[in-house]
């Protein structure tokens, strides 16, 4: 897995480098310190993933990384900054995930599996004939902070006007984005959007009530909480769950 670092503090680029060496298989191909030599770099050269500080010169980590989100085979993105408030920014990008200087070693580590993870099931052979695979993670934001969660790990989301709130076991989280946008970026064979104002992970379903007007009450497992299913949503529940 080929890497560059973008990030013009000095102890910092030797800091994550440090990181990167120790605790992964990835390989850095390459260093800068300004956002216009890295466009130009990847000009030439097909990277896997950039670890992009955000206040770099002549072109800011942002504005780059929106430039390299045009390109047809999109590296993953790793901002690392000293500040929050870049962080819905970040999302909006879809990048990997969203690292606070000073660095927590732990937080880098973990970061650094999960990245290498994405990067090998992404790249994994497939029979000719298979399905196109579906996204095993989803970048939530929490604090102003990007977490990378498996799909699996989600219950439900709920609309509230023109945020999602979207809910795991023990975590809540509030997406910038309405609810139909955020179930386009969950796999349709997981979740099912039962209501106007809900999707659910069918998987967590653990009772199915009959509720008023022939529609359904879901509840699920390890949460005490139940999603409705609405009148226009009964039949293509039925079907799915082969009632």
């Amino acid at each position: 897995m080929k890497v560059i670092i973008v990030e013009d503090e000095v102890l910092a680029q030797q800091e994550l480098s440090w990181l990167i060496k120790n605790h992964s298989q990835m390989e850095i191909v390459a260093t800068f310190d300004d956002g216009l030599d890295v466009l130009k770099y990847l000009q030439h050269h097909e990277v896997d993933a950039i670890f992009l500080d955000i206040n770099i010169p002549s072109l800011d980590g942002v504005l780059l990384a929106q430039n390299i989100s045009k390109f047809a085979r999109r590296p993953f993105i790793v901002f690392i900054t000293a500040w929050k408030e870049h962080a819905v920014e970040a999302f909006e990008l879809e990048a990997f995930d969203y690292i606070l200087k000073p660095y927590q070693e732990s937080r880098i580590i973990g970061m650094l599996q999960k990245l290498e993870s994405a990067f090998l099931q992404q790249n994994a052979p497939q029979a000719a004939e298979a399905a196109p695979r579906e996204n095993a993670t989803i970048n939530l934001i929490k604090d102003e902070r990007i977490i990378v969660t498996g799909v699996d790990d989600i219950y439900y989301a709920e609309a509230h006007e023109k945020m999602t709130f979207v809910y795991t076991r023990r975590e809540s989280y509030v997406m910038p984005m309405n609810i139909t946008e955020f179930c386009s970026r969950l796999p349709e064979s997981h979740f099912f959007r039962c209501h106007r104002s809900y999707c659910v992970n069918i998987s967590k379903i653990r009772e199915i009530e009959p509720w008023f007007n022939n529609t359904y009450i879901l509840r699920l497992r390890d949460l005490d909480f139940e999603v409705p299913v609405s009148r226009s949503k009964v039949k293509e529940f039925r079907q799915l769950m082969h009632l």
